[in-house]
């Protein structure tokens, strides 16, 4: 894709399933990847992967729902690989519970992570897009955040406010020529999934049923996010933005 080769990139939940395909994605296009993740271990490990590949790469241990420490971080990541030119908002959480079982205390961390996160890293380096008139913020949302997810209630409401949060900045920054877009992955084989289902009777059963609902019969891989990410910052996309683009395998159509 057009215009990746030597840009500064930053991939928050990079040490996770989906953020690790995402960094090095980026990272075989040529880009520098800024590796964010509260697990340190985790972004130092997909930090190295690129590095021992020939690429550049800098992991950054943060809690994106602390706004100093966000800041912080950035100001390191941005002194090793210079100012950012791609932010991925990637990192999540979930767990999965009817709302009527949940207590405030979880509603608080989900929407740290989930949204206040996101705002935290995106304020961050927006300043810097806007004076130097360029970048690319993708936001990964959820098909969550667009028809709604059993069990899943705060967190869609987070997913949600990503997607407007996603197309109001848009409007305010495109005359700068930042453009920030969605991309909102379908049940996708993660670690997270995997605790969901579990792997008893009934953990076959949810899987099986996920399967059956999407046309094209599989769960997403992590491997099939990054590609609808890259486009999305790459110069082919230059004309795109306040858009959402499910990867679900025909699970959600929108026209």
């Amino acid at each position: 894709m057009r215009g990746l080769d030597g840009k500064a990139v930053i991939v928050t939940g990079g040490g996770g399933a989906i953020g690790r395909a995402i960094c090095l994605r980026f990272a075989g296009y040529g880009a520098a990847v800024g590796v964010f993740d509260l697990n340190g271990e985790s972004a130092r490990r997909v930090a190295a992967e690129i590095a021992a590949a020939g690429g550049r790469a800098h992991a950054e241990a943060v809690d994106i729902a602390d706004h100093g420490g966000v800041q912080a971080a950035l100001a390191r990541c941005e002194a090793a690989l210079g100012p950012t030119d791609v932010l991925v908002n990637n990192a999540g959480w979930d767990k999965f519970q009817n709302f009527v079982d949940t207590e405030p205390e979880l509603w608080d961390r989900l929407i740290g992570i989930n949204l206040k996160g996101a705002l935290n890293v995106t304020h961050g380096v927006l300043k810097g897009m806007v004076q130097r008139r360029r970048g690319r913020i993708v936001t990964i949302a959820s098909d969550a955040g667009r028809v709604g997810s059993t069990q899943e209630a705060v967190y869609s409401a987070c997913k949600g406010g990503l997607i407007a949060f996603t197309k109001t900045v848009a409007r305010e920054v495109a005359r700068s020529g930042i453009t920030l877009n969605c991309v909102c992955p379908g049940p996708t084989d993660t670690p997270l999934l995997a605790a969901v289902a579990g792997d008893d009777e009934r953990g076959q059963k949810v899987r099986a049923a996920l399967v059956g609902a999407i046309p094209m019969k599989r769960v997403g891989q992590p491997e099939d996010i990054p590609g609808a990410v890259c486009f999305l910052a790459s110069d082919d996309a230059a004309f795109i933005t306040g858009q959402t683009i499910s990867v679900s395998g025909g699970l959600t159509m929108h026209g």
